[in-house]
């Protein structure tokens, strides 16, 4: 759990309304005292030139065997579960997703992923049933 603490900036998702005209957008996870993790969701509202806007979470893992299956509040008392779906070895990327396949995120610890990285990304998400079509990138700034 430790190496997926920190930033992860959002590459591309399945977009949905409250993500709708965010750009460089980053989760950043964060132990606390309880054992739950903070969840800061980072954005700006229609370009890279607005201020930043952060909304701030509770996040706790469901599953300790694996680590991949969370529970994620912003509101109370909603949270969702999120999966992770994918992890690279070195913790570059990750593919957070929901159980019913209607959200997903593609995530790396840069602010841009090689074109090599995300096809096989896609690739990868495509082969649990995810539609490609519906992934959408993330405007984020340059490195």
């Amino acid at each position: 759990m430790d190496r997926y603490l920190g930033r992860w900036n959002v590459i591309a998702n399945i977009p949905y309304y409250l993500e709708n005209g965010k750009v460089a957008t980053y989760d950043t996870y964060a132990k606390r005292p309880d054992g739950k993790l903070d969840n800061i969701f980072t954005f700006r509202r229609g370009g890279f030139d607005a201020p930043e806007v952060s909304w701030h979470g509770t996040a706790w893992v469901t599953n300790t065997t694996t680590n991949a299956e969370w529970k994620v509040r912003f509101i109370w008392p909603f949270s969702s579960t999120y999966l992770v779906l994918e992890l690279d070895p070195d913790y570059r990327w990750a593919v957070v997703g929901t159980p019913g396949r209607g959200l997903l995120w593609i995530l790396a610890r840069d602010r841009q992923m090689s074109a090599a990285d995300y096809e096989h990304v896609l690739t990868l998400i495509e082969q649990q049933g995810y539609d490609r079509k519906k992934i959408k990138p993330v405007p984020q700034p340059g490195p």
